[in-house]
């Protein structure tokens, strides 16, 4: 059992917080498919503490996600401190998550984000001022370094560690790599050994074979599964399922797809209105519909849908489309 602070998570399988999609019917979806953690998106401290309604609409948290990581970001550490103590109080939250790992230049030229990966001794500053002043633990995300001549991986994790982080989440990619080229699993492994909290892996974890092999090589005491898992919780029960059994499920029907894709959508609404979240819901309908032969049209008149009849009416057609052909003729890839 992973535990983080007082926190207890069933299993090391763990949701990573992925800006614009991780937010209450995305996480809770993936959760009934048994993620041990979910995380939510990362949540601007200035939003937070203007009470900006957009910001606080974000902080909505389903009971039936818990437990659940929400995660804050900021450059200035009164806005920080102050973000993480409206989380501590007003949220049901259960932990609270700070972003060290964003590479896109609008958070890093704000001084947060992967900046802080740059300044061991910032990160001892900031970290150690929230865990002052929340009773939540704190957690941190980060990624290796900045670039190849400045990864202080090992370093940014002890610095955590002696602030009274309770956790690390550490992407073995750099600032520079973004979400390209190889994540460097050795770094994870070293972080690991140069620790006492828990070390939660993230990078290059496509398969339930793959989350294993990180566990078993690197040593870490929980998975962090991002972009596998968009349009696809099934990766997420397929590897809590490997990992406690050893069995390796297979790959979900186009009909199970699509009604997950519907559950999806119509939680979705229940949390915006249904323009907002027939337009936001295009793009996870690309992510359910990936590997299904043919969805090429149907994505093309997915981008034009605007009401949920629509949207559902092409789904379902769809599925009785493919409906009298052989399972294996319609995933591919």
């Amino acid at each position: 059992m992973l535990k983080i602070g007082d926190i207890e998570i069933k299993n090391p399988v763990v949701l990573a917080p992925m800006a614009g999609v991780c937010n209450s019917a995305f996480r809770l979806t993936v959760k009934e498919f048994g993620a041990g953690l979910v995380c939510a998106e990362m949540i601007s401290d200035k939003g937070i503490v203007l009470k900006n309604k957009k910001t606080m609409n974000m902080l909505y948290i389903d009971e039936r996600e818990k437990p659940l990581s929400l995660q804050i970001f900021g450059g200035e550490k009164e806005m920080l401190v102050e973000a993480a103590k409206f989380v501590d109080k007003n949220t049901n939250a259960d932990i609270i998550d700070i972003n060290m790992g964003c590479p896109v230049p609008k958070i890093t030229k704000c001084d947060a984000g992967a900046r802080w990966l740059l300044d061991p001794d910032k990160i001892y500053e900031m970290v150690s001022a929230v865990v002052d002043a929340v009773e939540k633990p704190v957690t941190v995300k980060m990624r290796m370094g900045w670039d190849d001549e400045h990864i202080f991986a090992v370093k940014n994790a002890q610095m955590v560690e002696r602030a009274g982080g309770k956790a690390v989440a550490m992407h073995g990619r750099t600032r520079v790599q973004m979400y390209e080229g190889k994540a460097n699993w050795d770094i994870i492994r070293e972080v690991k050994q140069s620790v006492n909290i828990p070390v939660i892996g993230n990078g290059d974890v496509q398969t339930p074979q793959d989350a294993k092999r990180m566990l078993d090589e690197t040593g870490v005491d929980g998975v962090m599964i991002g972009r596998a898992a968009l349009g696809n919780p099934w990766m997420i029960y397929r590897t809590v399922q490997y990992l406690e059994t050893g069995k390796l499920l297979g790959e979900p029907s186009v009909r199970e797809k699509i009604d997950v894709c519907i559950l999806h959508l119509d939680r979705l609404i229940a949390l915006k209105d249904e323009f907002i979240a027939v337009r936001e819901m295009r793009k996870h309908t690309a992510w359910y519909l990936k590997g299904v032969r043919g969805n090429a049209r149907v994505r093309n008149a997915i981008n034009e849908c605007n009401t949920r009849e629509e949207l559902v009416t092409l789904l379902r057609g769809l599925v009785a489309e493919v409906g009298e052909m052989d399972e294996s003729q319609l995933i591919v890839g």
